[in-house]
């Protein structure tokens, strides 16, 4: 009878799942194409003011139709200036939310992503800094090169040190580019920790509503560390949050 039941119920999901993609694939070409007629009359702030409103969007959507929400700790350590945000990565839901909380942030993501029809030439328009994985060593350089450019226009930088996303309960050894860039740059990394990937996880269409825990660490100086120890230090810092949410 259980068996049976959470069969049922994840036949539910699964079109609950489905109607979420009809709404979101529907509102990314909607809005890929606004942000195409409307992107060369905008600087760089208005763009990001008018990607918002889709990512709230998406956000109750998700909501709505999946019931997923989230919550918060640590919203008062959020940074006035520009700074390195630093967040594991097991969704995508993470890549909407985490922009919903700074006035200004450009994400680290893979060349290939620019290439998605309305999806990527919108983000394009972001500012994104697109790297080729296949090539580590130019992707290093170019982080923290474009990264501190972006840093000094006010720009925080959004990097998923990981690399891609994880299963919840995988780990993966974090690359040192986030903790590069902070030196490089001067600026304090801000850590979040998350556990999305218990309701929308990677590479799988169905979603499982419930709540998903989101810590925001107080801003880390870089000063009297190097990028090793940095690194190992906010590794730690994520893995000790994913064990409170119950992800081991």
């Amino acid at each position: 009878m259980a068996t049976e039941h959470s069969r049922l119920a994840m036949s539910v999901y699964l079109v609950r799942s489905l109607v979420f993609y009809l709404g979101y694939g529907a509102s990314v070409i909607a809005y890929g194409a606004l942000m195409l007629l409307l992107a060369p009359l905008l600087d760089y702030p208005q763009r990001y003011r008018l990607l918002m409103v889709w990512n709230r969007f998406a956000l109750r959507w998700l909501r709505l139709v999946c019931g997923i929400r989230h919550r918060i700790s640590g919203l008062e350590n959020l940074p006035a200036t520009a700074c390195v945000v630093v967040s594991n990565h097991q969704s995508s839901w993470e890549t909407i939310f985490l922009a919903t909380l700074f006035p200004q942030l450009c994400i680290l993501l893979k060349r290939e992503l620019l290439r998605i029809p309305f999806f990527g030439w919108a983000l394009a328009m972001m500012r994104p800094i697109a790297i080729d994985r296949d090539n580590p060593r130019a992707a290093l350089k170019q982080v923290v090169e474009d990264g501190a450019e972006r840093l000094a226009q006010g720009c925080g930088v959004l990097i998923f040190p990981e690399g891609t996303r994880v299963e919840a309960g995988q780990k993966l050894r974090f690359t040192r580019s986030a903790a590069q860039l902070a030196i490089r740059a001067g600026v304090d990394i801000v850590c979040v920790a998350h556990d999305a990937g218990s309701c929308w996880p990677p590479r799988r269409i169905t979603k499982t509503p419930g709540m998903i825990n989101v810590v925001i660490s107080k801003p880390w100086s870089h000063a009297g560390t190097d990028a090793a120890q940095l690194t190992r230090a906010m590794q730690t810092w994520i893995e000790e949050r994913l064990e409170e949410f119950g992800q081991v």
